[in-house]
């Protein structure tokens, strides 16, 4: 990957994106950070986020910091993503089931209500949502996109380790990017 080029790990929350933001910073491709969230209950290894995405729409002072290196953004606000730069997007995807326990789980923990929106019209919602961003990726010639089984790369990490190395350019340490997958972290299997 080239010094211009900003790579993205997205996906809907509680897909992955945390954990491959961990595989890549792991494999040497520095991460843009943050550190305000810090690691809980629900993601222990870390979050790898940078607040100032959430003002995307407003502020894209921070994505010229981002050339060369990695940073989170939640599928929503990928298209606020200007024009001007060149992306390489890992897209984490996650069964539904386990994104939707995932997210209650999380609500339950902080006091939240976990009955607001059914899970069939939540899960109605993020595949809507998901089937839009990805037609608007494809659309987009400054973006590449791969794709990634959150479901797949905890069963076996490593091809999917070694694919998403050479979608980055082929210079991430696989084997460590491979050692920071824990199973014991997959908690909301379906």
């Amino acid at each position: 990957m080239n010094n211009q080029t900003i790579a993205i790990v997205s996906g809907l929350p509680r897909s992955g994106t945390s954990m491959m933001m961990k595989m890549l910073a792991a494999g040497g491709l520095e991460p843009l950070t943050d550190n305000i969230r810090t690691a809980d209950e629900d993601n222990p290894k870390g979050y790898f986020e940078l607040e100032r995405v959430k003002q995307i729409e407003t502020d894209k002072a921070w994505l010229d910091d981002a050339q060369g290196r990695v940073v989170k953004l939640i599928s929503a606000l990928l298209r606020h993503l200007p024009s001007s730069y060149n992306y390489k997007i890992v897209f984490m995807r996650r069964a539904m089931p386990e994104i939707l326990a995932s997210q209650r789980q999380m609500l339950i923990r902080r006091g939240e209500a976990t009955d607001k929106v059914p899970d069939d019209k939540m899960a109605a919602m993020f595949e809507k949502h998901v089937a839009q961003v990805e037609s608007w990726l494809a659309a987009q010639p400054n973006i590449d996109v791969f794709y990634v089984s959150y479901n797949e790369i905890m069963k076996d990490p490593r091809p999917h380790a070694e694919q998403i190395n050479q979608f980055l350019g082929g210079a991430l340490a696989v084997d460590e990017m491979v050692g920071v997958v824990d199973r014991a972290l997959y908690r909301q299997q379906r």
